[in-house]
């Protein structure tokens, strides 16, 4: 009967049926551009900056800015959007709040541009010379908001979060002066310099805009501040005093690393160079690069626990060569004349690339870590690039697009999906240049010589200096006569299905190997992650609690059909515990019976058996041939 009915109603439709009714079409509206366009002429005056972060209890920071403006009618001020140093749209536009302005004591009328949103449109009344802006930044209060800026013993004050800035011109050109107010019994440490204070309130000099970006402050209760020699300081702030206890070994390091990169570059791309450093587990982390400072987090125990903050001694090393190689020297496509132009990230494996692989190197010749544990850290980098299969269809030079494209966002499936390789994968292939130059010169020289020539210019100017790919292959060849462009090309921007590349290790005198047991740079990591990683065996990385955090693409535990977010209850008939996955591991090598584990997502259990039998596997580089190697003279002090 329902077939019958049904055959009716299509009978009883057909009419309207091949009645053809046009879609509608709408066109777009065409929207005109309203926004200045960056210049490079001088803005007319000096913008006033009035910031009180003085709020422990809450972290709300109320900004009062004064802006000089030249004639009535519409003017667009901009907060900023790309960021230098994060390399992509970053501006925490979302923590703006209470934005009003107003000229002569009268409140002003303001829009927000509908189609470039961190633009706001503000009427200037006949008469004004000056407008005034007040808002406040809501700094998080948890975690899920963002970055952690203030606690009650420190915070850290970022100048691009509290100030707005008038389109049309370059950033460079635009004047400020800003005054902070800060907490009660708080001392303060930046590359900007003071002129006036009063109790806690500090005034600092002149700047232009782009530079005071560039300028943040870290502040706290807890503060020491060491020369390191050179015009450039280490000042740290710390959860707690007993923190800031730093032996004079320890300090001589720091200061062997200043001695070192200016042996390396050969000049001073600062007048005055300050590290701000936190020792914390309650401000959030972070490790970014400036002209003259950068901000720096490691964890308690940096100072008063050196052998076990192992994993935090490059931090330090990476950040001071971004000073050089970076900031001075960049990318041409990345420069931008503001904070509004979008930035072009595709030369980020010379810019991170080689201060991944010179932070390492500086961190050898300093001391900072020994040759043994620095070679651990290469183990450790080569090794899980090469389990990053992700090299077959994506190649290095599109991972400088991930800060745009992922802000580091959660990948499921990292080594398939790639991340921002250009760190890491770039450092092996600068360390194969190394090798190249080396092996042809017969040690007279490396790519010691490439950083003085192209990154050491002229001293104390910290200015930009823009360069291209043709920039780098000249100076390559200037040191060492090569087909770096064929070089260049087949490792940055061919995919590959081969393993990573490796040939800066075996031509410098070492071959990546593997043991049963983690090398010790590893097994800091893992202590201070709280994490235990079975990529090289099991194909996985878990937390302490037996949670899966990683799963290699094409590995034992993807084969299994296991992903991230599942955790590991039980191994064979035994709760799971790191010690009993490792016996399993082990009595399972040179056999042919899986491994077993019972994971657990949710409401759902099962038994998995993991096809694997060739016992733990950690990474370490076994020393090949004879007499110091290119690697060896490369790692030692100079």
């Amino acid at each position: 009967m329902r077939s019958l009915y049904l055959a009716a109603a299509l009978v009883a439709a057909s009419p309207a049926l091949a009645q053809v009714v046009p879609l509608s079409a709408p066109q777009p509206v065409q929207f005109a551009q309203t926004i200045p366009t960056a210049r490079d002429v001088a803005f007319p005056g000096t913008m006033r900056l009035d910031v009180d972060v003085s709020d422990l209890a809450q972290g709300i920071w109320t900004v009062r800015q004064t802006i000089p403006v030249v004639q009535a009618g519409r003017m667009t001020l901009l907060f900023p959007q790309w960021l230098p140093g994060k390399h992509a749209p970053r501006g925490e536009l979302e923590k703006l709040a209470g934005l009003t302005f107003t000229a002569g004591g009268r409140t002003l009328k303001w829009e927000r541009d509908a189609g470039e949103v961190y633009a706001f449109h503000v009427d200037v009344p006949a008469g004004a010379s000056e407008i005034e802006a007040r808002f406040q930044f809501m700094t998080p209060t948890e975690g899920n908001q963002g970055r952690i800026l203030v606690t009650p013993d420190m915070l850290n004050l970022q100048f691009e979060m509290v100030s707005l800035y008038p389109a049309g011109y370059f950033t460079r050109r635009i004047p400020v002066s800003a005054t902070v107010n800060y907490p009660a019994g708080f001392q303060a440490a930046t590359a900007l310099r003071p002129t006036a204070a009063n109790g806690a309130r500090v005034t600092y000099n002149t700047v232009s805009y782009e530079t005071l970006q560039d300028s943040p402050i870290f502040a706290g209760r807890y503060f020491r501040r060491d020369d390191l020699g050179q015009n450039v300081f280490l000042n740290t702030v710390a959860d707690s005093p007993k923190e800031l206890v730093v032996s004079a070994d320890v300090l001589q390091k720091h200061r062997n690393l200043v001695t070192q990169s200016l042996r390396l570059f050969g000049t001073r791309q600062f007048d005055h160079y300050d590290f701000l450093h936190a020792i914390t587990d309650k401000m959030g982390g972070i490790g970014l690069e400036h002209h003259r400072s950068s901000e720096n987090q490691n964890d308690p125990g940096y100072f008063t626990d050196w052998k076990a903050s192992l994993p935090d001694h490059n931090l330090l090393p990476h950040e001071f060569t971004h000073s050089w190689n970076g900031k001075h020297r960049r990318p041409a496509d990345l420069f931008a004349p503001d904070f509004r132009t979008p930035m072009r990230d595709s030369l980020l494996w010379v810019y991170e690339g080689q201060t991944q692989f010179w932070g390492h190197v500086l961190e050898a010749r300093s001391g900072l870590s020994t040759k043994a544990e620095v070679l651990d850290k290469m183990a450790n980098i080569a090794a899980g690039l090469d389990l990053t299969t992700g090299r077959a269809w994506r190649p290095l030079v599109d991972t400088t697009n991930d800060p745009i494209v992922s802000a580091r966002r959660p990948k499921a499936w990292t080594s398939w999906q790639r991340n921002e390789d250009y760190y890491n994968e770039g450092m092996l292939i600068w360390l194969e240049a190394d090798a190249i130059i080396r092996k042809g010169t017969a040690n007279r020289r490396g790519l010691d010589d490439f950083a003085r020539a192209f990154f050491g210019t002229r001293e104390g100017d910290w200015g930009v200096r823009t360069y291209t790919l043709n920039d780098i292959v000249a100076g390559l060849n200037g040191v060492y006569r090569h087909d770096w462009r064929g070089f260049l090309q087949q490792r940055v921007y061919e995919p590959s299905a081969a393993g990573a590349p490796l040939g800066g290790f075996t031509a410098s005198g070492y071959r990546l190997d593997y043991a049963e047991a983690p090398n010790a740079a590893l097994a800091a990591s893992m202590k201070s992650g709280r994490n235990h990683n079975y990529s090289w065996s099991l194909g996985m990385t878990l937390d302490r609690d037996g949670k899966i955090t990683a799963v290699i693409w094409g590995g034992p535990a993807f084969k299994a059909g296991l992903t991230t977010g599942q955790s590991i209850v039980a191994v064979g008939e035994k709760a799971y515990s790191e010690e009993a996955l490792k016996a399993a591991i082990t009595a399972a090598k040179g056999g042919t019976a899986p491994v077993s584990i019972t994971v657990k997502r949710g409401d759902s259990v099962r038994v998995v058996p993991l096809s694997w039998n060739g016992g733990l596997r950690y990474p370490r580089l076994t020393k090949i041939g004879n007499g110091r190697g290119a690697l060896d003279i490369l790692l030692e002090p100079k």
